[in-house]
């Protein structure tokens, strides 16, 4: 039984990674990082997880927020990958139904785009039998008024018909969350805002990393038997402190995410479509909004504050207006955005589109070992690459016993315990009732329900039991008891934690967030013993991420 994942324990946790020399520490809390973990400890190796910022704070709520199987890694004639990655979507979706959702995909069929209706139909084919998708979920190729049905607000000009297939949409950072409570549930002992400043070594071997806390400056030395870097973007900075950069490095590009209200933007059916230079682009509609992109572009920028740039915007709003011309969609149209870059792996000569998504195993002369590239959907088999190598380590180098085989497709993640995708109707039905009958509107009732999934009783347990504290506070009743279980169970140390990676709001609901950002980081000063000094950090860098999703950034070149 792991420690209490909360966010007032950080310290504990950190003195807990600190006494004792772990079988296995993890550089890096995105979704790559927590999925090692939890594979790790649940083959009874001691595992420890450090990550400079929040869990998932990079790459891994900055995606387009799709468990979605590649049907252009095809044209890329990356047959292995779409095959596994396709085949995850189902894992991904068994073990965690609350926070990933079968979503129907349409693709138009444009007159001299980059699908014909052929080459579409032939593909949804290969991808239907390499991915493994079940029969009801198999591709269904569309007439032109078929197509217009699905989604009226579609170009008419060029358009020839469509093909309609299912993707995963999932929560980036919630699914990364419920990876790592698991993973301390059973006995992994991780912790945020742990920045790894240092590597330890003796006779040229890395054994541990010292650790700076970057809310309390504690410092720690945290000792290992293998060290993973699974650092997304800093992976490269890693190495360079290891001094086992050599051969193959990152090449990192960008993508970014436009946030449109529906009243703008009313589509009714999640599409992949065609851009007028060639690229690929997802128009999604969610929680009242729709959300679209990615762009991808080369970026050699700052690694932590990514940014839209006006050229990012602008191209998207024109892709948008190009497949969907009664739009007329305009820069004010835009509530929110994010951007994120992915690691990739440098090929010469290859633009970004065309570069794999593949992940690679970097093993260094001190024995650090970083993984490197690859998509939110493989995280689990790139977790089970990474733990195979290091059980296969041990077991050689300290003549242990044979780890067992890895069991994640098996384990239902924190939150997911309902029964599986056909128990999982009923369960938000009835646990919607539930929430009703303590006083939460329909709406509400059905946010908590999809975001905490099984966890849910516990938070309409603090929201009952914290109702008066939170008028006291000013902040609703549901806002507080998800605030106070974010604290309690998915270690929230900041307000932007809450604000962005535990709710989404910054991107789904930013007018919340400006009502409440106040109150709860009042509160959250409260209860952390924050100094002036401290809380006027936390309601910075809260205001420095709400211009970055709200304001273009001026440039001529990233």
């Amino acid at each position: 039984m792991g420690l209490n994942f909360s966010g007032e324990l950080r310290s504990i946790h950190l003195q807990a990674l600190e006494a004792e020399t772990l079988d296995l520490l993890v550089i890096g809390g995105g979704i790559t990082g927590a999925g090692i973990a939890l594979d790790a400890q649940a083959r009874g190796m001691s595992t420890g997880l450090i990550e400079m910022q929040d869990f998932a704070a990079g790459t891994s709520s900055r995606s387009t927020k799709l468990i979605h199987g590649g049907l252009r890694y095809l044209k890329q004639l990356e047959f292995k990958l779409v095959a596994e990655v396709g085949k995850e979507r189902a894992i991904v979706y068994e073990n965690a139904p609350h926070v990933t959702t079968p979503e129907w995909m349409l693709l138009p069929i444009i007159e001299g785009g980059t699908y014909g209706k052929l080459a579409t139909s032939f593909g949804l084919i290969i991808y239907d039998f390499l991915a493994g998708v079940h029969k009801h979920e198999r591709r269904r190729m569309l007439s032109l008024d078929a197509t217009i049905k699905r989604e009226p607000l579609l170009r008419k000009d060029k358009l020839k018909g469509g093909g309609y297939y299912v993707e995963y949409r999932t929560d980036d950072a919630r699914l990364t969350i419920e990876v790592m409570k698991e993973a301390v549930q059973r006995g992994a002992k991780v912790v945020n805002y742990a920045k790894a400043d240092e590597l330890i070594y003796e006779k040229g071997r890395l054994v541990g990393v010292r650790v700076i806390d970057q809310l309390t400056g504690q410092a720690a030395s945290i000792y290992a038997k293998k060290i993973v870097n699974a650092a997304g973007p800093w992976v490269d900075t890693i190495r360079e402190i290891d001094g086992s950069k050599q051969g193959k490095r990152l090449h990192l590009t960008k993508g970014v995410h436009l946030v449109i209200d529906q009243t703008k933007f009313p589509l009714k059916q999640a599409t992949y479509f065609d851009t007028p230079d060639g690229r690929m682009v997802f128009a999604i509609p969610r929680e009242g909004k729709t959300y679209i992109g990615t762009t991808d572009t080369n970026y050699t920028g700052e690694l932590v504050h990514p940014r839209m740039t006006l050229e990012d915007r602008d191209y998207i709003l024109r892709a948008a207006n190009f497949m969907f011309p009664s739009l007329n969609l305009v820069a004010k149209d835009v509530e929110s955005s994010w951007s994120g870059l992915r690691p990739l792996i440098h090929e010469d000569g290859k633009s970004p589109s065309e570069l794999s998504r593949k992940d690679e195993i970097f093993i260094a002369p001190s024995g650090l070992i970083t993984i490197a590239g690859g998509k939110l959907t493989g995280y689990r088999k790139m977790a089970e690459r990474i733990v195979n190598l290091v059980a296969t380590q041990l077991e050689k180098e300290d003549n242990r016993p044979s780890f067992p085989a890895c069991t994640t497709a098996s384990i239902v993640l924190s939150g997911g315990k309902m029964g599986g995708s056909k128990g999982f109707a009923a369960f938000v039905k009835s646990k919607i009732d539930d929430a009703k009958s303590l006083g939460l509107s329909e709406q509400s009732a059905k946010v908590l329900v999809h975001r905490y999934g099984s966890n849910v009783d516990r938070v309409l347990e603090l929201y009952t039991m914290h109702k008066t504290e939170a008028s006291e506070h000013n902040i609703p009743a549901e806002w507080f008891a998800a605030l106070l279980y974010g604290i309690e169970a998915e270690m929230v140390a900041t307000p932007h934690d809450f604000f962005i990676r535990r709710t989404g709001s910054l991107y789904f609901n930013i007018e919340a967030l400006q009502l409440y950002k106040q109150p709860v980081t009042a509160y959250m000063a409260e209860r952390f013993n924050w100094t002036d000094l401290e809380t006027n950090s936390h309601v910075n860098t809260l205001e420095l991420h709400i211009r970055d999703a709200v304001e273009p950034l001026v440039t001529t070149t990233d």
